[in-house]
């Protein structure tokens, strides 16, 4: 009799072929490559906005040094990864209020949408269309709660949750 073995072998050559299984178990965050993929995923994003002629604009105040690190900090506990944001750097309503006030830049989003998915590219994450999907997903629903105050950000209350994202999108 013939067994055939699946084990880890097969798995790491497939995850190295950038194909996530459909049965994969775990957050998000762990599927897309954890803290490093993250950290690359948000670089190359920042890189692409910074690029983009209409995009830029939300830069062009200046930003911290650290922006993509605090960047991937924030996304990595979105999907699923450690509370380094919560615990270490601030909440949601400080997030919201940065990105608030600023009027209705629909073009503006749907272009840093556009930035995002060539980021998936240029950061080298998985090819799976299950993670592409929930990641593309999931970003535009980050677009949607950043807008939700355009007129002031003295709209935006103390105290909100954090927002989570999981492969069925929003945790409440």
């Amino acid at each position: 009799m013939v067994v055939h073995r699946s084990g880890p072998g097969k798995a790491a050559r497939r995850a190295s072929m950038g194909v996530v299984s459909e049965q994969a178990t775990g957050s998000v965050y762990d599927v897309m490559g954890g803290a490093e993929a993250v950290l690359r995923l948000a670089r190359a994003w920042h890189a692409r906005v910074l690029a983009d002629e209409v995009v830029s604009h939300a830069f062009s105040h200046g930003f911290r040094d650290d922006h993509d690190v605090r960047l991937a900090a924030y996304w990595a506990e979105q999907l699923g990864g450690p509370a380094t944001f919560t615990e270490t750097m601030g909440d949601q309503s400080t997030v919201l209020r940065m990105h608030s006030g600023n009027g209705e830049h629909q073009d503006m989003d749907r272009r840093a949408e556009a930035c995002f998915a060539q980021a998936l590219e240029d950061a080298a994450l998985p090819a799976d269309p299950r993670l592409r999907a929930a990641l593309t997903d999931w970003f535009r629903w980050g677009v949607d709660v950043m807008d939700s105050h355009p007129e002031t950000a003295d709209d935006v209350p103390a105290g909100l949750p954090f927002p989570r994202w999981s492969w069925d999108g929003p945790v409440c």
